[in-house]
């Protein structure tokens, strides 16, 4: 998410980003550094856009990050697919584990006279 900023800040950083988001569509070649340079943005942010998935590459692209948990390069996002994974699996177990379990309903016990009789 980022520091919170002024409504007139974010226009202009929002233009910034459409600006090297066209950079990058016109030059899918292109790596950070000269994506930094040719848009006067500084790589840390480009860094953060594509950690935030707001830029994509296309397959071939030089561009890639780490993971934060492995450091497997990836294309976007801050976890890779198999970190995510077990994250997520990781996840399920705790909520499963935080449920609690119903009790068991008590069997009914019935009599000779609770039955149903026919005629």
């Amino acid at each position: 998410m980022g520091i919170p900023i002024c409504p007139r800040c974010r226009d202009e950083q929002e233009a910034i980003f459409q600006e090297v988001k066209k950079y990058v569509q016109e030059h899918p070649g292109a790596d950070i550094m000269e994506v930094s340079e040719e848009c006067n943005v500084e790589p840390g942010q480009i860094r953060q856009w594509i950690r935030e998935d707001r830029l994509q590459f296309a397959e071939d692209s030089p561009i890639r990050i780490p993971c934060e948990k492995c450091g497997t390069m990836m294309r976007s996002g801050r976890f890779c697919d198999k970190c995510t994974a077990e994250m997520v699996g990781g996840f399920k177990q705790i909520t499963q584990r935080a449920q609690p379990k119903p009790e068991p309903k008590p069997a009914l016990r019935t009599s000779e006279k609770d039955k149903m009789r026919f005629l």
